[in-house]
């Protein structure tokens, strides 16, 4: 159960694929930056009953409302919401490097580049700092060998990997398509902190059958189903 603001941004697809595509292992600690109301963060800890997470958010309100459904599914004991903006940067935050990071960072940081979204979601959808902030932060919090996981627009992917590649490697990346007859809109990407390994294009997702019928296909159905996992090589 998720409780979302009547008015505003309210998360989607992009916030279950992220979550789906969470692949923590028992024991570890992973930090969502930027978890709103805790679509991505709670269906991932759902998915991974043996990790811990914590929630970044820095709209008080949305952070309030992410520990309330967190308490409301039972799963404040791993799961913590706090308010915080990634803008002050990870030593402020006072905790040691997360095993794996995930965001689904803002998709706009020029304002000039699309007309003004409406106040109450300004801020899911630009990005103050840009992606560098957003990567910067998350290449901060991650320790040795850790991962990061973004869900973002599949036309900044070079940006992506380029700022990544400052500190991380190991890249794989999985384009997520409407249709598959039509290019990625979404990409997926995976990176380790620290990894030298060769980039690994994966098997993209398509979200949507050609021709009506069903509304996802069989592979999207069964991921917002929960009943499998994004995975990774």
């Amino acid at each position: 159960m998720l409780a979302q603001p009547r008015a505003g941004y309210r998360a989607g697809m992009d916030a279950a694929l992220l979550a789906a595509a969470c692949d923590a292992r028992d024991g570890e600690r992973v930090l969502e930056a930027g978890c709103g109301a805790g679509a991505a963060l709670l269906a991932a800890a759902v998915r991974r009953p043996g990790a811990r997470f914590l929630g970044l958010e820095r709209d008080p309100t949305a952070a309030d409302l992410c520990a309330a459904n967190a308490a409301d599914n039972a799963l404040s004991e791993r799961v913590e919401a706090r308010g915080f903006d990634i803008a002050r940067g990870f030593p402020a935050l006072g905790e040691a490097r997360f095993d794996a990071v995930m965001a689904n960072p803002p998709f706009f940081d020029d304002p000039a580049a699309l007309r003004a979204p409406a106040e109450a979601k300004r801020g899911a959808w630009m990005a103050e700092g840009g992606l560098e902030a957003w990567t910067g932060f998350l290449l901060a919090a991650v320790r040795d060998r850790g991962t990061i996981t973004v869900i973002h627009r599949a036309d900044r992917l070079a940006d992506l990997l380029s700022l990544l590649s400052a500190k991380a490697g190991s890249f794989q990346i999985r384009p997520v398509h409407s249709f598959a007859e039509e290019p990625a809109k979404r990409v997926l990407v995976r990176a380790v902190r620290g990894g030298k390994a060769p980039l690994q294009l994966l098997q993209a997702l398509v979200l949507h059958p050609t021709g009506g019928g069903a509304k996802h296909t069989p592979e999207a159905e069964a991921i917002l189903r929960g009943a499998a996992d994004l995975p990774w090589c």
